[in-house]
């Protein structure tokens, strides 16, 4: 028996949905900054702090659109969690990308590609999540598989700061480790929004 939450109305959805694929462009848009030169990293931070600027506009419709629906999809406190993780993801990968260009790093070891790997995966398997809260049968299959990437981005974190702290000198190891921490960050919070979606499906069970 399929679980379904109000299916009629599925905007709410759709713009999380939305907010997931801003976070999958800007991991896009993010990789080219990584291996752009400098004097190229002021024209794909502006596109980065775009797609920043859209996920918030798209927060804030949610929030108006939750509060004159008179059916949501989902509970308004489980909508605006997972509104506002995705869109604190998305600040995070904005802010890594701009300290690449504040700190005018024209390199990046290859973990920081590797991360970003694993964003755009979990970003992915969301922007399809999002579109089918109201259809909640298969999305156990999505809270798992987000976890292992999260999982997965932890333990290469911690491998690149050992790498970093063994072969970067104190100056340089601080910038490297502000960017690492930035897009470790990001997989957690596409973790908390597994992590919401995994509850939602508990308590709808």
């Amino acid at each position: 028996m399929k679980l379904r939450l109000f299916p009629q109305e599925s905007a709410g959805l759709k713009l999380l949905s939305q907010m997931a694929r801003q976070i999958l462009e800007a991991t896009g848009t993010l990789s080219e900054i990584l291996g752009a030169p400098v004097t190229e990293h002021g024209r794909l931070v502006e596109e980065l702090h775009g797609h920043e600027s859209k996920s918030t506009d798209l927060h804030f419709a949610l929030l108006t659109h939750m509060r004159t629906s008179f059916i949501n999809p989902l509970p308004r406190e489980d909508m605006y969690a997972l509104s506002r993780f995705l869109n604190e993801a998305m600040e995070k990968l904005d802010a890594a990308g701009e300290l690449v260009a504040l700190y005018k790093l024209d390199r990046l070891p290859k973990r920081a590609a590797d991360q970003l790997e694993i964003i755009s995966r979990q970003a992915e398997l969301t922007v399809e999540a999002m579109g089918r809260l109201d259809d909640l049968d298969e999305l156990e299959d999505y809270w798992i598989e987000i976890l292992r990437l999260a999982k997965r981005a932890e333990r290469s974190h911690r491998t690149w700061v050992a790498e970093m702290y063994r072969d970067m000198k104190a100056a340089q190891y601080a910038r490297h480790r502000d960017i690492a921490n930035q897009l470790v960050d990001v997989t957690k919070d596409m973790r908390r929004v597994a992590t919401q979606v995994g509850s939602i499906i508990v308590k709808e069970a």
